[in-house]
This record gives structure tokens, C-alpha cells and sequence, in this order.
């Protein structure tokens, strides 16, 4: 079974061929992080991993048993008051296994336990039916708002955390 890890920096080489080879499977459904992201992945990767030490920000990759391979990334941000985005991006060849669904309500422990969130956002482009039936079999619900991610039409989800058992349910 993959392991979920939090980022660290001697993930970046793994990391890198992810995005690399699923870029044109996650431009289909989310907006594309542009050349530039790859041409400046090092710096990209360094920001990240100093917001992630601020406590602003949560990122955790989704590894093969052999911890060679990535198969998706997990990333909650934008912690204030409680509460925080998340965002989640799953390999091409991993879909359809449940293994999106499964690592969600494995980060809902993290949240409540180790980060003390209580509420969870998420957006998904309408277009993106994958992500928006995982965020609703993990408890998501629509919050109505109508979100404009990278120039997609999309929708808005919050999802209320418990701690204990129940939160798998």
C-alpha cells in the first residue's frame, strides 16, 4: 500500500518526473502550472518547503512501497483560524483505485491531530469530475460558490473535521 509522506527536500527528483509525466493528464482538469514552473521547479520546490516549515502550509506526497515512485500529491494550505485549503493532484496510472479517497480521509487524522484544523476547503473545476465525486465520498459538501480557477468555471466544498474514529465514515 503507498505511504503518505509530508515533502521533504530529497523528495524533488520523484517529485519532478510526476509533474513532468502527468502534465498534459492534469491540464485536462486543472489549470496548467505553466513552463516556467518546471524551468524554476528547484526554487519552486525551496518556497514551499519553507512555507511548509512556517506551519502555513501542509504538503505530503502520496509514495510507492518502494518509496521510488509518487503517485500524487495532497497539499493543505492556507492554514488560519482553524481552517485550510486543500488541493489534491493524483498520477494518471493511480486513478480509479480508491487511492485518492483513502489518503483524503487519511489527512482528515493529520488535520485534527496534528495541525488542529477543524474545517476543510477545497475547489474543483466543474470539468473535473474525478475530484469532485472524491471530495463528496469523503464527506465535502457544495458551498453554492461558483470559484474561477485558472480561468475554469468551478465549485466550492467545506468539509467540518472531527477527531475520532468517526471521521472515516
Amino acid at each position: 500500500m503507498p505511504e503518505l509522506q509530508r515533502l521533504r527536500p530529497e523528495h524533488a527528483p520523484a517529485l519532478l518526473a510526476f509533474e513532468q509525466e502527468n502534465r498534459a493528464f492534469f491540464a485536462a482538469s486543472v489549470p496548467d502550472r505553466g513552463d516556467d514552473y518546471f524551468t524554476h521547479f528547484a526554487d519552486r520546490l525551496a518556497e514551499r518547503l519553507a512555507e511548509q516549515a512556517t506551519g502555513a502550509c501542509h504538503f505530503h506526497l502520496l509514495v510507492t512501497e518502494d518509496g521510488g515512485e509518487i503517485l500524487g500529491r495532497f497539499n493543505v494550505v492556507d492554514v488560519a483560524d482553524g481552517a485550510a485549503e486543500l488541493g489534491f493532484r493524483l498520477a494518471e496510472k493511480a486513478t480509479g483505485r480508491g487511492l485518492a479517497t483513502t489518503t483524503i480521509r487519511e489527512l482528515f487524522t493529520l488535520c485534527t491531530t496534528a495541525y488542529g484544523l477543524t474545517t476543510l476547503r477545497a475547489g474543483a473545476t466543474l470539468t473535473n469530475t474525478a475530484s469532485r465525486s472524491v471530495l463528496t465520498r469523503t464527506g465535502f459538501v457544495p458551498t453554492g460558490e461558483e470559484l474561477l480557477l485558472g480561468g475554469k468555471r468551478g465549485v466550492g466544498y467545506v468539509r467540518e473535521l472531527r477527531a475520532g474514529p468517526s471521521e472515516h465514515a
